[in-house]
């Protein structure tokens, strides 16, 4: 065999692009674009300098650069799995269900042997819904990268949505053997069972003391703390971790209360009964049901038992309506919602947007006549949901407001409800949130209901039935056996769900009332 020495144009490029991807996997994201530049000067249809530059790009949140990027490699390289599944993901986050889709079978016809690919095609098929799907591809990728965490953790999520918790802490506790400190791993572990003992809670507390430690990862060691604490009925030292993992986390995200102030005024000023009126006529298609409220406050527990009606199917926390605004109006603003995203939706043409929104859900609402769109933050659209799918329902769960802050206080959230990691926010955005919901029910009150969640754990079967007769549906016993379902659960009440309906969670903040009294004295003032 004759070896064809490498010329030094393909040694340049290849000492570039490992340079960008080894400056990338450390968070350099300027030197990793610069290396990128540099190779496509040299070759500007090198695929893997493009692939680089979809990757740097989503590291930077620069969604628009990482669609072209990759969009360029597939062009390319038709064959380019990676790419293709990159692309699916950037789809699905921007609602574009049928070009995700697309996509991912383009990914899965390159039949792949790269393990990253197996596990980026099962976050997609996550994101679909698709749990068996996706846990199909996490274990593939686990099979071809045994020791590898991020692959395992995913699949170990996957489990915990489907509830297959022993399986999940398994995985969870290989990583721990691989990596001891792993934050999200500990995290997700506490979540998955019920602390007995202290012993992990000291484990953690070891690592979390570690000098240079970053915030972000101080929080998921001090939320697991408090969570297993809690388990343990040790109030006192539980308030004192969640407290700890609020301040760290809050010291990570830039929460904006100011615009927050103005984007409510705005729904209030702007969306009112003669714009309803006026607004044009919607899609009737009754097929939705949007369960909504503040996290935290019952709405899984809600779709749980609606989901367990054989005519209704669970579609999740779908973002599709706020991206429907987004595509209708060229809404480009990273915040999710904002007074500029509420100006531009007030005056999109009702249908387009119900039509729009029908479409997007299409592969995510199952084979049922109704599904279920369990998005809490959907109460700020209720205007919207009214005009664009005025044969929709809409029911609304209201909780004790103590409780209701402090279970979103305790709890570490992704990358929204910013507003939860202080006890004065929290208790001021609680406030907004119940003002609006006045307003909201003293303009369209006929067109939603309220169902509270201490009276349905308290008697579930005439709440049930209440909810049912509500949504036009006949009554199935099954509706009471909504924790015998076997479907998955993708929030963070995929535990707790899977129990009887009980009542150990109303009134827990008196558990810890003097803690908590800065929040108390802001949710008793009196309302303007």
């Amino acid at each position: 065999m004759v070896v064809v020495p490498m010329n030094a144009v393909e040694q340049t490029l290849r000492n570039l692009l490992r340079e960008g991807f080894n400056a990338l996997s450390q968070g350099k994201i300027r030197e990793a674009s610069r290396c990128c530049e540099q190779a496509l000067k040299i070759k500007p249809d090198l695929p893997q300098a493009h692939f680089l530059v979809g990757l740097t790009a989503l590291q930077g949140q620069d969604r628009q650069t990482a669609f072209q990027a990759f969009g360029s490699v597939t062009t390319l390289d038709p064959g380019h799995a990676a790419a293709w599944a990159q692309l699916a993901r950037l789809f699905m986050h921007e609602g574009q269900v049928v070009k995700a889709d697309a996509a991912l079978s383009q990914a899965l016809q390159a039949n792949s042997q790269d393990p990253m690919v197996h596990d980026l095609i099962g976050s997609v098929y996550s994101l679909i819904g698709e749990y068996d799907a996706a846990g199909k591809s996490f274990s593939a990728a686990v099979e071809r990268q045994p020791n590898h965490p991020p692959f395992l953790l995913n699949l170990a999520n996957n489990h915990i949505y489907k509830g297959a918790t022993a399986a999940a802490t398994a995985l969870l506790e290989r990583i721990l053997a691989i990596q001891p400190n792993s934050p999200q791993a500990h995290w997700a572990l506490s979540g998955s069972r019920k602390a007995s003992n202290e012993d992990h809670i000291q484990t953690m507390q070891q690592l979390v003391a570690a000098p240079a430690m970053p915030a972000r990862a101080r929080a998921f060691y001090h939320y697991a703390i408090g969570k297993e604490y809690e388990d343990l009925q040790m109030w006192a030292p539980a308030f004192a971790a969640f407290a700890q993992g609020a301040a760290d986390r809050r010291s990570t995200v830039d929460y904006d209360e100011a615009a927050e102030v103005d984007m409510f005024e705005f729904l209030e000023s702007h969306f009112s009964r003669d714009w309803l009126a006026n607004a044009g006529a919607g899609n009737t298609d009754a097929g939705p049901i949007f369960v909504l409220g503040q996290p935290r406050s019952g709405t899984t527990l809600i779709e749980r038992i609606i989901t367990s009606h054989s005519q209704v199917s669970s579609a999740g926390e779908l973002q599709q309506l706020g991206l429907a605004v987004r595509r209708l109006s060229d809404y480009r603003d990273p915040k999710r919602f904002s007074t500029a995203f509420f100006a531009a939706a007030k005056n999109l043409p009702p249908r387009q947007l119900g039509d729009l929104y029908l479409d997007s859900t299409r592969k995510l609402r199952g084979q049922t006549a109704y599904f279920v769109d369990k998005l809490p933050q959907n109460y700020l659209m209720i205007p919207l949901i009214l005009a664009a799918l005025p044969a929709a329902k809409i029911v609304h769960l209201q909780r004790d407001p103590m409780d209701a802050c402090f279970a979103s206080f305790k709890q570490l959230f992704a990358d929204a409800y910013l507003h939860s990691y202080d006890q004065a926010e929290m208790a001021r955005h609680h406030r907004r949130y119940l003002h609006l919901m006045a307003v909201w029910r003293e303009r369209f009150g006929e067109r939603f209901l309220d169902i509270s969640y201490e009276a349905t754990v308290q008697d579930l079967e005439p709440n049930a039935r209440r909810l049912i007769n509500f949504l036009g549906l006949d009554w199935q016993p099954a509706c009471l056996d909504f924790h015998n379902q076997d479907r998955p659960v993708s929030t963070a009440s995929a535990v707790q769900v899977r129990e009887p309906a009980h009542t150990r969670s109303v009134g827990r903040w008196r558990k810890y009332a003097q803690q908590l009294a800065p929040m108390r004295a802001i949710l008793q003032q009196q309302q303007d």
